[in-house]
Order: C-alpha cells, then sequence, then structure tokens
C-alpha cells in the first residue's frame, strides 16, 4: 500500500496523535539493523567481503548529503499530508518522475533518446491519468482548493525525492563496495541526523513533553507501525535497484506497484474501477515498452538496397590486378 494511503490511515481528527519525526528515525534504525545482519551475514559467508568495503572516510563522509536530504524529504511528506488529501498527494508525487528524468540527465549525464523522454512524460501521465477521478466529485474538488502551502510542499517533496535517489546512485556505483556496507553508512548517518532533528524539537518545545526518547511511542497505533515498516523496506528496496539498475528503473517500479495497488483494491477493498484508471495503465504500459523496448521495433526504418562498400583491401587487390 502506498506511503500516502498509510500515513493517512495513521492520522487521527486530521492530525497526528504521535510525533510523525519519529517515524523516519524508526525507519531509520530499522534499515540499519537490517544492513548490519545482512553484511555480517555476507562477511561470514564470503572471505572476500572484507575487501569490498573501504574504510577511508573521504569515502564515507559522501554518505552525510543523502542522508540529510532523505531526512528533509521524509519530514516534508508528512507535513505535505497535513495540507492536502492522499489523492491530492499522490497527483502531485508525479511530478517526481519528470524530475528523476531531468536530474538523471543533468547530474549522472546519461544520455536519454527522445524516444525515452517522451516515454518518462507518458509515464507521468497516465499515473496522473489513473488517478484523478470524475470532476464533480469531492476529490476531484479537492485538487483544486488544497492550500498553497501544499502545493509547494508537494513540489518540493518531488523534488528531493529524485535529488536524493541521484545522489544516492552515483554513490553506491561508484566502487564496488558491498551495497550492505554501502547502507550500514548511508542509514547510520541517516538515524543521527533524526536524533539531531528530535533533540531540536525538545529544546524548541522547552521539554514541556519530556525527553524525545521517553515519549518516542506515545500515540502509536498498529496503522502507525505499518508506516514505519512500509517506509524502511521501501528504502532498502530502493538501495539494492540503485546499486544494480538505475533510478528510471526505480521509478517505473514504484509506478507499476502503485497501479497494481490500485487493481488488487478492486478486489481486496471493493474499489471501484473508473475509465481514467483503465487509460492509466494503458498509457503507462505504452510507456514501458516505449522506454525499454529496442528502437528499431518501434519504429520502422526504411530498408536500403545500397551496395556494400568495398574495403581497402579489396580495391588494393583490384588495382594490382588490372595494372
Amino acid at each position: 500500500m502506498p506511503q500516502g494511503i498509510l500515513t493517512t490511515l495513521s492520522q487521527s481528527d486530521g492530525g497526528y496523535k504521535y510525533d510523525y519525526a519519529t517515524v523516519p528515525f524508526l525507519a531509520e534504525v530499522f534499515k540499519l539493523i537490517i544492513s548490519g545482519l545482512f553484511l555480517w551475514r555476507e562477511m561470514r559467508t564470503s572471505p572476500s567481503a572484507t575487501a569490498r568495503i573501504t574504510k577511508d572516510w573521504k569515502s564515507v563522509r559522501l554518505f552525510v548529503i543523502p542522508s540529510l536530504i532523505y531526512l528533509i524529504h521524509n519530514n516534508v511528506q508528512f507535513a505535505t499530508l497535513t495540507y492536502v488529501d492522499t489523492s491530492t498527494y499522490q497527483i502531485m508525487g508525479n511530478l517526481k518522475i519528470v524530475t528523476t528524468g531531468i536530474l538523471f540527465r543533468l547530474f549522472l549525464k546519461r544520455k536519454l533518446s527522445n524516444l525515452q523522454w517522451m516515454a518518462i512524460g507518458l509515464l507521468a501521465v497516465g499515473t496522473t491519468t489513473s488517478q484523478v477521478k470524475g470532476c464533480g466529485e469531492a476529490s476531484c474538488d479537492s485538487l483544486f482548493t488544497a492550500p498553497i502551502q501544499g502545493y509547494l510542499l508537494g513540489i518540493l517533496s518531488a523534488g528531493l525525492s529524485a535529488l536524493a535517489g541521484i545522489y544516492t546512485e552515483f554513490l553506491m556505483k561508484r566502487n564496488n563496495d558491498s551495497l550492505y556496507w554501502q547502507n550500514l553508512q548511508l542509514y547510520t548517518f541517516g538515524s543521527l541526523f533524526n536524533v539531531a532533528r528530535l533533540i531540536a524539537d525538545d529544546f524548541r518545545l522547552g521539554f514541556e513533553k519530556g525527553y524525545w526518547w521517553q515519549r518516542i511511542f506515545d500515540g502509536y497505533s498498529l496503522t502507525t507501525w505499518m508506516v514505519v515498516l512500509n517506509l524502511g523496506s521501501t528504502g532498502l528496496l530502493v538501495s539494492w535497484l540503485m546499486k544494480y539498475a538505475d533510478n528510471i528503473v526505480k521509478v517505473y517500479s514504484t509506478s507499476m506497484a502503485m497501479l497494481l495497488t490500485m487493481v488488487a483494491s478492486i478486489y481486496l477493498f471493493s474499489f471501484k474501477p473508473t475509465v481514467q484508471l483503465f487509460l492509466g495503465i494503458i498509457i503507462c504500459i505504452m510507456s514501458l515498452h516505449m522506454y525499454f523496448a529496442p528502437p528499431h521495433t518501434l519504429v520502422d526504418l526504411p530498408v536500403t538496397n545500397e551496395a556494400n562498400p568495398k574495403t581497402l583491401k579489396q580495391v588494393l587487390v583490384e588495382d594490382k590486378t588490372d595494372s
């Protein structure tokens, strides 16, 4: 289930009974523990794993930047959902598809063909179409009536998500270090930054609610824990994609997972499918084919009957024979 839906379900009376700054912290700790266990297992089962661990501080400190970006992004997500509803949040979230493509080209210098740019645009259109309900409904009206703060935070969230993903991919692929060692560095800094955020909140509130660790689980429900686990699990899966695939694959995976969730909701939650949903699925499938299919399967190239040019060796042999 998408993060936005779970986060909205965890609200009560339009707000959070728990301190939402604790959710990213617990998610970082969860990812840190899982990565540490996998690294320990890898080092025990593979003697060469130790050689894939770079302990140079110049390399380690680079993980400070994405950790800080993810900290800001996770908190911006919660702040955005206090101004807009889930439908509006998901629609604005599609902006990260386009921003990821732009940063993918600018920062990673990965050239995309015109067909691939068109495919990315179609993916954004398709996912947005699938989420827009019929006009005249409350959900459609809310898209245009949210406070300006909600739209600005939504745009900021999309930009931060793309920037964090692009920089993380750069770090993951810059050397042959173990994925779990790289995750351990990333999530260690992430946990530290989240602790700093919680301490800063304590000082800002004058410790009127006590120290952050004394109230860390206050107001938590089953849904809140699902938010933590979903956020943590998604982060681990994304790190795998950053290491062995790229950000565009991540964008497509996220979009397709969202569409599958909507289709599954038809059977699980009696969700009524709309024409927009089916149109969105068709557009996304077209986009998927356009981006990953070989160009010659998309465009019919004219067949030329030109004779093969002679090689230099053939020309020299013929000249020698004539003479």
